[in-house]
């Protein structure tokens, strides 16, 4: 604990510190490559989207001895040969199979063997079907949700710190954290469903309130760089990121720990499928919200804004002071 205590106030001080701005080229390199690895994933293994985006059947068995998915899918395949079936086991003792959109003659009789299949009574299936339409809409104003949020985000952002240029540096941050997040989860096969995006929304939300807490830090770092100040432009912002380091690592530890045993244990083992939808989205959105807001939007900024005049000028003097004072020594 004494050593934590300690990295934090040298790094809230200066004497230690971490180069996110000096070593940007390396960061921006490396979250490109992210990226564009997440975008070829996304090209060459396209997500899976969930009933409510696509349409289809579903059929729930429940208060079964066995929940072996392979007996859904035979019964399906009997049923209607070639139908596409994904089949999740939902706690202990219950079935859900997902099927492409089937006639009423075809539900009835998967309703059926599904319960020969499993010995079960036939009132221990239910079924349900969404059209297309509705996942058309549901697809529809989860874009606009999106669209909306990253909207006001510019906005408020831009009135909040006088700047276009943070709004700017923050809007990349965020959809960095959104396009490697759907690449994570296309890449190991995760179904995007309504919960999902609910998560993805969340995780926007946390990164947008990481990457304004240390903007916060860096408005007030860089407000001090006048004639006094013995700091570069990019130094004050370097030294804002380094002094809400710790901060950043508590919350991110904070936030994915819950989110963490929520995936694992929740869902994962007790099979709630809405909880693993959800938490593995902020639970990944989680981690890449930390990493982006530290090596994508604040070194962006810094970037952004270091060729201005006012900013240039005030740089060259500190620098021009420093080698006098070296050569004078």
């Amino acid at each position: 604990m004494r050593f934590f205590n300690r990295f934090g106030n040298d790094l809230y001080t200066g004497k230690l510190s971490f180069p996110f701005v000096a070593r940007r080229a390396l960061w921006f390199i490396i979250a490109a490559a992210l990226v564009l690895g997440s975008v070829l994933v996304l090209v060459v293994k396209p997500p899976q989207f969930s009933i409510e985006f696509t349409g289809g059947s579903q059929f729930t068995v429940t208060n079964v001895s066995n929940t072996d998915q392979l007996l859904a899918t035979d019964a399906v395949q009997e049923v209607v040969p070639g139908a596409t079936t994904k089949v999740t086991t939902i706690g202990e003792d219950a079935v859900r199979v997902q099927t492409d959109q089937m006639s009423d003659i075809e539900t009835r009789d998967v309703t059926a063997r599904l319960a020969e299949a499993y010995e079960v009574p036939a009132a221990e299936v239910s079924s349900s079907f969404i059209g297309p339409s509705w996942g058309q809409d549901v697809t529809r104003q989860s874009l606009w949700g999106l669209a909306i949020f990253l909207a006001l985000t510019f906005l408020i952002l831009a009135l909040y710190f006088r700047t276009w240029k943070m709004s700017v540096a923050a809007i990349i941050g965020l959809v960095d954290v959104l396009v490697v997040t759907v690449g994570v989860y296309s890449l190991f096969g995760f179904e995007i469903s309504p919960a999902a995006v609910i998560g993805f929304l969340t995780i926007l939300s946390y990164s947008l309130y990481d990457t304004t807490v240390v903007f916060d830090k860096v408005r007030e770092n860089t407000f001090e760089d006048g004639e006094k100040s013995g700091r570069t432009f990019g130094e004050s912002v370097n030294l804002a990121a380094n002094q809400t380091l710790v901060r950043s690592i508590n919350t991110t530890i904070v936030a994915a720990l819950p989110t963490g045993a929520i995936l694992f244990i929740g869902a994962l083992w007790l099979g709630a499928q809405t909880l693993t939808d959800i938490s593995l989205s902020i639970f990944v959105g989680t981690l890449v919200a930390a990493y982006s807001t530290l090596f994508v939007a604040v070194p962006l900024f810094a970037l952004l804004r270091e060729n201005e005049p006012a900013i240039k000028a005030n740089d060259t003097r500190v620098l021009e002071s420093r080698e006098r004072a070296s050569v004078e020594a």
